[in-house]
């Protein structure tokens, strides 16, 4: 039997795993996807381009807060929201090995089905 050569989930697995989950939704992701092209905007803002209410955008923007997707910072009266990429940054790496983790299991399952012999 092989010895497991994957590195075990480092400290930000569990910020990763959620930084996806809370980008899961389209809302959200429209959401982020309106940040990244028009920089900072308040809810009411965002709401417009979407078919949701602002209550909706202000609940979605909580979320992606948590996550450490988006940063809300105060502007006189209104609150805009501005897209904190380092959370997009360390979760695409995050991906990027848990692909190359995964490629090289397929990788060793198709070498070990090519060493078999035909039995038909």
């Amino acid at each position: 039997m092989s010895e497991r050569t994957e590195e075990p989930p480092g400290p930000d697995a569990g910020r990763d795993a959620g930084t996806v989950l809370a980008a899961r939704r389209p809302t959200r992701r429209a959401l982020l996807d309106r940040l990244a092209g028009h920089g900072a905007a308040s809810a009411t803002v965002l709401a417009r381009k979407l078919p949701v209410s602002r209550q909706a955008v202000v609940q979605h923007l909580a979320v992606l807060d948590a996550a450490g997707l988006v940063r809300p910072h105060r502007h006189g009266r209104e609150v805009r929201y501005l897209l904190r990429p380092g959370g997009l940054t360390t979760t695409a790496a995050w991906m990027t090995r848990l692909a190359a983790q995964w490629d090289a299991r397929l990788a060793a399952i198709a070498a070990i089905a090519e060493d078999e012999p035909d039995t038909g």
